[in-house]
């Protein structure tokens, strides 16, 4: 099977994309942090640490100290796909973040971003 593109490319890289879309949304920095934090398990200073390393995203979801166990309660459609549909785990990660940054830019609440 043929391996996604993204999973090599540094998320570094796309990481300030996610940060301009919640940005010009009027939300933050922080926030995007946050929501990283929260479904990653990174510190803060852990995240700062593989966006320095310009760790692809493979091995940025590989090294996550812990992910959230609620994250299975993301659902809905990014990209035209279901997230709660996708069979590869780490495509599916990846989908979760995007549907989260999604869910920030579109103004939710971070409450209910965060599935509390």
């Amino acid at each position: 099977m043929k391996e996604h593109r993204i999973y090599a490319m540094s998320f570094a890289s796309v990481y300030p994309l996610y940060v301009a879309k919640a940005e010009k949304k009027g939300r933050t920095k922080k926030e995007v942090d946050d929501i990283i934090r929260w479904l990653t398990g990174y510190s803060q200073k852990g995240l700062e640490a593989q966006l320095k390393k310009q760790t692809n995203f493979e091995t940025f979801f590989a090294q996550a100290p812990q992910l959230n166990s609620s994250r299975g309660l993301i659902n809905g459609v990014i990209c035209g796909v279901r997230v709660e549909e996708i069979k590869e785990p780490l495509m599916q990660e990846i989908r979760y973040l995007d549907k989260l940054i999604d869910e920030l830019a579109k103004g939710k609440a971070m409450e209910t971003i965060l599935r509390e």
